[in-house]
């Protein structure tokens, strides 16, 4: 089972994967770390990740970058329109209010979703960890900016559908840093919370997390965000400098060549990474455009001025944080800084001003992500066992459920609660969470989920995330009540995830003064009016921890929902009631009247007895204000019984892809594939094809030259130099069979050349070793050695003439090969030789190596109680000195025989001849 984490970047993406020593970063088929997040689509195929990014340059307009800011967004939103003017590809506003990217793919003008883009960019990625791993990849974590919002979690969850995998977790990405520090740390508090503030200034974002450290856990205090502040802004700023410096001094205008675009703002990348080290650097680039050479020179302080206004938004992020984890700045203990645009100088100026200490670089700035999520994805993996160690994750948004019909007249018609809805889950609710809320309706209705987001003027994303239809159902009553279960799943995304139907029916228990006998269970619940029961812990989350239930479930209406802490299933019980008979007092005389008996655990008991009247009576005679004319009498309140019944709930997100569309999306992301591995096999039988034609050409009049004839040698090279211009000709673009065809044709002509020269250069070593396990054997056979003396002189015999007839084959054959030329077909074939070996070996082996049979242990004399056949038992004493001097007669200077752990096979046939 896989365990992987994929850092999917605006830029660039990192693969990380667990394995039973640590995290690894995986490299890729460039032996690099990070990958290019590009796919670039041409006449024939795609071309993925490293792939792309080196054919962007050539094709501009069908290389498709920076997906992460495309994916889950309107088409209309301003933050979208300000990056699409960078880009160099077309977008467009699809049917559905969001973008569609226009690329050439196999010939035709092709649009695609950015949701299939991000699925082919995880497709390769996939396939990288594939080949380090030597296994299939599904199981995954992915992670994702904290800003993200639920529409785009989805598209994220859509694109990994696409390509084949299966999240266990969308995690956040300054979580998975606070995980990657904070897992290895052996010095945590037990008590003291260690509070460290985590920076992250990406491609494309920046990010602010603070979280607070104890042993064996971490809790997300804060997060804030600034979604377009990132190291690309700095390099526009230095791409807008230098466009407008080359247009007055050049007279060239690079925003009419995408090309050009694309060369420039990747020398001014290079530039920014230079000036975060020196305080000045130069930028040269020849043939911009007009075939002109353009020059450039800039000074860090001057680059500090023009990004001024980007610098200063620094800080908005950083207060944020500090005021919603409600810290100083003195109990931020440390500062951690990482992303691939961290490295401005200026930048660190600022947190040490902020913090008033020095941030700390102890992580790798570019990979803590992927080795975050791939902790988390083997903290929730079954097959690998992580260090016990809790995250206690919190959601950035708030979540409201709206009921598109109001019928509550006491609902506050102010306040942000009236135009969003009920408040489920405040902002800070931990991850996951599920909330049940209570709606009271005659018929089917519908329910708005909707976001409340922090910046609300800088995002056109509309706040309605998806409307649930709850029913058809029927009730007894006027208005049924409608139990609704709200889940916040691990991937930070809302759903409603059932509709209960709960019907309360009142049955009137006669008194009976018997003695209480205890109610047995039902399969429909029950519960006394106005009692309240214990929260089923079913309809709760184990990790909910809801603080605010009570003042949310104050807030809201009954009719629009109130939000409770879980399910309160009712329970079977009755309890006794008070009544004032004949009696003109308010209603809350007997209430009153009833508490003052019951203030005593002993007289609440008494009051099931059948002396409560009597009990009451005493007690109430001593209340002075009571008119005597009343009487009491006590009654069992009556039972509920509650059934409760599923009710359909149908789902629509906004936005989002339905299933018919994300399995098309499956299907055509397969097609591609298959036409991308199509193309590449073809591409490499073209190159074996090329490669077999240059390097036979060489070798004919090299090494291979006295192994063929001058006549076949000029018909092959004449036939090589005929496929050689047919390659860059006619065979330019052909298909993987008509290569591979063209490949058989000529090994079939110059394979009889390869093999003659691969048998002549392993017949020589293949002789040797035959020669050497003939003379092995037969010096064996011969020798006096007393080792071989309990060997057979037959079966030597047997030996010694096998190496006899094996030395005589070789001596004729090698004879009869002597005589032919090196360009004849050899009648001595090296793997008839490793035969004529193996034969010999198979023969000869067991024989000399033959163990030598150790003499039978002497058993030790049996006991003085006679055994019941003694006679047999008698016999082996006397054999066994015989059996062996018999053995080792003839030997001077006998070797003590080896140990054996039990007796021979040979031992009981010489035992049983004796006898």
């Amino acid at each position: 089972m896989s365990v992987v984490g994929f850092d999917f970047g605006n830029e660039s993406c990192i693969v990380a994967v667990a394995r039973q020593r640590g995290i690894d970063v995986v490299l890729n088929d460039e032996s690099k770390r990070e990958t290019p997040a590009v796919v670039c689509f041409g006449d024939k195929q795609r071309f993925l990740g490293t792939a792309g990014a080196s054919s962007t340059m050539m094709n501009p307009k069908n290389s498709i970058s920076q997906i992460k800011r495309l994916i889950g967004r309107q088409f209309t939103d301003p933050e979208l329109q300000r990056d699409l003017k960078s880009l160099p590809f077309v977008v467009t506003e699809g049917p559905d209010g969001y973008p569609l990217i226009h690329a050439r793919y196999l010939g035709e003008n092709k649009t695609f979703t950015p949701t299939q883009v991000f699925g082919m960019m995880l497709s390769n990625l996939k396939e990288i960890a594939q080949k380090n791993l030597n296994a299939a990849v599904v199981d995954c974590c992915i992670g994702i900016p904290v800003y993200f919002t639920d529409l785009q979690r989805r598209a994220v969850l859509d694109a990994a559908t696409i390509a084949g995998l299966h999240p266990l977790r969308l995690f956040h990405e300054t979580t998975a840093t606070a995980l990657a520090y904070g897992i290895y740390k052996t010095d945590l508090p037990e008590n003291d919370q260690l509070n460290v503030a985590f920076v992250d200034v990406g491609h494309a974002s920046m990010q602010v997390c603070i979280a607070g450290y104890k042993k064996g856990q971490l809790k997300v205090l804060a997060h804030s965000y600034d979604r377009s502040l990132g190291g690309r802004d700095f390099d526009e700023v230095l791409f807008n400098h230098f466009a407008a410096k080359f247009k007055e001094e050049y007279r060239i205008d690079v925003y009419q060549n995408a090309r050009a675009c694309i060369r420039l703002r990747a020398a001014c990348e290079k530039l920014k990474k230079v000036l975060s080290a020196n305080p000045e650097a130069p930028l040269n680039i020849e043939c911009l455009m007009d075939e002109k050479d353009v020059r450039g020179f800039i000074k860090r302080d001057e680059f500090e001025q023009l990004s001024l206004p980007i610098l200063e938004r620094v800080k908005g992020p950083l207060e944020k944080a500090l005021a919603e984890a409600d810290l100083t700045i003195e109990n931020v203990h440390m500062v951690e800084v990482v992303g691939s645009g961290s490295r401005v100088p200026a930048i660190n100026k600022i947190l040490t001003e902020f913090f008033k200490k020095e941030p700390r670089r102890t992580m790798n700035a570019s990979e803590c992500v992927a080795r975050g999520c791939a902790l988390q994805c083997a903290i929730l993996s079954p097959t690998f066992k992580v260090r016990e160690f809790q995250v206690n994750e919190s959601f950035p948004f708030s979540i409201y459920l709206s009921p598109l019909k109001s019928t509550s007249p006491d609902m506050p018609e102010s306040g942000a609660d009236n135009k969003l809805g009920t408040l489920v889950f405040a902002k800070g609710n931990p991850i996951p969470s599920v909330k049940t809320t209570t709606f009271f309706r005659p018929g089917t209705f519908s329910i708005d989920v909707n976001v409340q987001y922090d910046d609300v003027s800088g995002l056109q994303t509309p706040a309605k995330i998806s409307t649930y239809t709850i029913g058809p159902f029927q009730s007894s009553r006027e208005k049924a009540k409608i139990k609704v279960t709200v889940r916040l799943n691990l991937h930070g995304i809302v759903s409603l995830e059932s509709a209960t139907l709960v019907e309360e029916e009142e049955i009137e228990v006669p008194v009976s003064k018997e003695a209480p006998v205890e109610n047995t269970k039902m399969e429909t619940d029950e519960t006394p009016a106005g009692a309240t029961a214990p929260p089923s812990s079913n309809d709760n989350d184990v990790n909910m921890q809801d603080a605010d239930a009570k003042t949310t479930a104050d807030a809201s209406g009954a009719e629009n929902g109130t939000p409770e802490t879980g399910d309160k299933p009712v329970q079977m019980d009755t309890d006794a009631k008070l009544e004032l008979q004949n009696s003109s007092a308010p209603p809350w005389a007997a209430d009153m009247i009833a508490a003052v008996c019951c203030s005593s655990v002993v007289l609440m008991q008494e009051l099931r007895s059948s002396a409560a009247p009597l009990l009451c009576l005493a007690i109430v005679s001593e209340v002075t204000w009571l008119p005597h004319n009343i009487s009491t009498r006590w009654v069992e309140a009556p039972k509920k019984k509650v059934k409760k019944i599923n009710i359909p709930v149908a789902e629509l997100v906004y936005g989002a892809m339905v299933a018919g569309d994300v399995q098309k999306a499956v299907e055509k992301e397969y097609e591609m594939a298959l036409q991308d591995r199509v193309m590449e096999e073809t591409k490499d039988k073209k190159n074996a094809v090329e490669a077999y034609v240059y390097d036979m050409r060489n070798k004919l009049n090299d090494k291979y030259q006295e192994f063929v004839t001058d006549s076949d040698r000029e018909a092959l090279i004449a036939k090589l130099q005929e496929v050689e211009d047919w390659l860059y000709e006619d065979g330019e673009d052909e298909t993987k069979g008509v290569y591979t065809t063209k490949l058989e044709e000529l090994q079939k002509q110059g394979g009889p050349i390869e093999e003659r020269y691969k048998e002549y250069m392993e017949r020589g070593p293949v002789i040797n070793q035959l020669n050497h396990c003939v003379n092995s054997f037969r010096a064996a056979a011969l020798s006096n050695d007393p080792k071989f003396d309990h060997i057979d002189i037959s079966e030597k015999k047997k030996v010694i003439d096998e190496c006899t007839e094996a030395e005589s084959w070789l001596m004729e054959k090698k004879k009869q090969q002597d005589a032919l030329p090196k360009y004849a077909n050899p009648v001595l074939l090296s793997a008839d030789i490793r035969k004529k070996a193996e034969a010999v070996d198979r023969l000869c082996k067991p024989i000399m190596m033959k163990p030598k049979p150790p003499p039978k242990p002497v058993t030790p004399e049996a006991p003085a109680t006679p055994p019941p056949e003694g006679g047999e038992q008698q016999q082996p004493p006397p054999e066994n000195p015989n059996a062996s001097t018999n053995e080792n007669a003839g030997d001077s200077n006998p070797a003590p025989p080896p140990a054996s752990a039990e007796p021979m096979e040979t031992d009981k046939s010489e035992n049983t001849g004796s006898a």
